[in-house]
Formats: structure tokens, sequence, C-alpha cells
């Protein structure tokens, strides 16, 4: 998944405004206690981390 991608996706779900603030803040386990920046900064496949985000923040299945 490309960048562009992911973060269209995480606009869509969270709101154009709320997505960059969800992904600088919202520290998670399953990112190995990183945050969304952090991980995708670390090398993080952009598909796997949007899979962690879809189950932690439970997004619907149409939208995975």
């Amino acid at each position: 998944m490309r960048l562009t991608v992911f973060w269209q996706r995480m606009a869509e779900h969270f709101g154009p405004g709320y997505a960059d603030t969800f992904a600088r803040d919202h520290v998670m386990s399953e990112l190995g206690g990183r945050t969304v920046h952090e991980a995708l900064d670390a090398g993080w496949d952009a598909k796997r981390v949007w899979q962690v985000v879809c189950t932690v923040m439970d997004v619907p299945g149409e939208k995975r």
C-alpha cells in the first residue's frame, strides 16, 4: 500500500483534521508501543500499520 492510499484511508475514517492528530498521539502496543507516525518512520509497511489501526479502532470491514 502506498503512503498516499494509507493517508487517504486515515482521512476517510477519522476525518481530515483528526487523522494526523490520531497518528501523532495514539500509542498502540500492536505497533510496538509506537504511534502511526513512529511506526511508519521506523520502516513498518503502511499496509500493516493500516491493518493494526483497523483492528484497534474497529474500522468496519468494507473500509479495510
